[in-house]
């Protein structure tokens, strides 16, 4: 799948050859003991940000007692510290290895979230929220980067879009077991949740630790040698290296391409904030039809996002998925519009409709986006190019409510046809910016 020329840092030689992914086998769990053991930690911890994410609003507001407006502020602050993390979480992982710096990131979130249960005032519930959320971030920049070490190059995207699979299983799992906290609606109850939630962190951090260990790649060790070697000089028999600052900030194509899939991405907001406010101010639906379609979408994502995958080994086969997923994202916003002035049959329908679309888009996207994050990365540098390709995504995680509730809602039909032109536009030109930058990797090396 990668383009570059670099040695692929991976696991150990000593481990047999990993087997593909296939887990539409007859077995539940995949056959490649490193992605079996990422499977593991994948679901412990998603199903434990799956209780704490249905009952976190309520036990701030609820148990603790804060007012709603001040726990909105906290948490749009706690957005933007999470998009600054990403980027130096990831060059921390090129420099002293992404295992152990998403270890110790795993082990901080553990003992910060079972912070929130011994937490005093309002100031100390800010300033811990805000560095979970950086903590949070960093962990899932460092986490991509693991993943081009620990699995072939081949089996990345792939990986990860059964590991994606998983995590739909996982989050809908917790939210299920967070309902028994939601019903007994006591101190009690969320204490417990949220320090099982914790636990899950620090099992994770065990699991992660019998990863096989990784090397970094040539280039990375360059760095870090030149970086130790003191007073800005080459270490004996080295050049001065080129890359102490940020490879993938000074890598314009891959800036593009990311700015791109922050777009796409932005179709989270769409499922997460604009459909149910749709569904229950400007359509007559039932408002349990909202419920339906995060279960709509949850089931075809598990189904169809390892299919998804395949056949995106190469840069344009990867900006092909995300033109199309562009395309079915347009198609789905478009649907979605038309459900204003049904009957509440009919609106339902058109509204299931609409959001197997997304689905299909959203898998599609994915997969071409995860592809690009590895393909147009230097094998060197994984880390810096996840906390940028991460940071991108955490961008559009943060302005996307506010952007789908001001420019969507409310608009009827015109606002969902205007988000489906920028997707359809946006999958639409990831291709000619693939181009370039596979054009400027051929022209000048691998990007390390």
């Amino acid at each position: 799948m990668t383009t570059t020329t670099d040695a692929v840092s991976a696991a150990p030689s000593a481990l047999p050859p990993a087997p593909p992914v296939s887990p539409r086998g007859s077995r539940l769990l995949p056959r490649d003991p490193v992605l079996r053991l990422l499977t593991w930690t994948t679901l412990v911890n998603c199903l434990g940000n799956g209780l704490f994410l249905t009952v976190n609003t309520l036990y701030f507001t609820r148990i603790l007692g804060y007012g709603v407006g001040a726990v909105g502020v906290v948490l749009t602050v706690a957005g933007l510290c999470g998009v600054l993390a990403g980027i130096p979480a990831g060059r921390a992982a090129d420099r002293w290895g992404s295992k152990p710096v998403l270890v110790l990131l795993i082990a901080l979130e553990a003992v910060g979230t079972v912070g929130y249960v011994l937490v005093g005032g309002f100031a100390a519930f800010a300033v811990l929220t805000c560095l979970l959320a950086a903590v949070d971030r960093g962990a899932a920049a460092v986490r991509n980067a693991l993943y081009a070490e620990v699995l072939p190059p081949d089996q990345r995207v792939t990986g990860r879009g059964y590991l994606r699979a998983v995590t739909n299983v996982a989050m809908g799992l917790g939210s299920v077991l967070a309902a028994l906290t939601l019903q007994a609606d006591s101190r009690a109850a969320y204490t417990a949740t949220i320090l099982a939630d914790a636990l899950s962190y620090a099992l994770v951090a065990l699991l992660l630790l019998r990863l096989p260990g990784t090397e970094r790649a040539p280039a990375a060790r360059e760095t870090a040698g030149a970086e130790q070697s003191g007073a800005g000089q080459p270490a004996a028999g080295q050049e001065q290296p080129r890359d102490r600052r940020n490879p993938a900030l000074r890598n314009l194509p891959f800036l593009v391409v990311t700015a791109l899939n922050s777009v796409l991405t932005l179709q989270f907001a769409m499922l997460e904030i604009g459909v149910p406010l749709w569904i229950v101010k400007d359509t007559t639906a039932p408002r349990a039809l909202v419920a339906a379609t995060m279960v709509v979408n949850t089931v075809l994502v598990v189904f169809l996002q390892v299919r998804a995958t395949r056949g995106t080994d190469q840069p344009g086969a990867a900006a092909r998925a995300c033109a199309r997923g562009g395309l079915l994202l347009a198609a789905s916003c478009a649907v979605l519009g038309l459900a204003h002035g049904l009957s509440a049959v009919l609106a339902s329908v058109v509204l299931l409709v609409g959001v197997a679309f997304q689905a299909g888009g959203e898998v599609l996207s994915q997969a071409g986006g995860w592809a690009l994050s590895y393909d147009l990365a230097g094998e060197g540098a994984h880390g810096s190019y996840q906390g940028v390709f991460s940071t991108g995504g955490s961008v559009a995680l943060m302005i996307g409510p506010a952007l789908v509730t001001l420019a969507v809602v409310g608009h009827g039909l015109a606002g969902w046809l205007l988000l489906g032109a920028l997707f359809g536009v946006t999958g639409a030109a990831m291709r000619p910016a693939v181009r370039w930058a596979t054009g400027v990797t051929a022209a000048t090396g691998a990007t390390a």
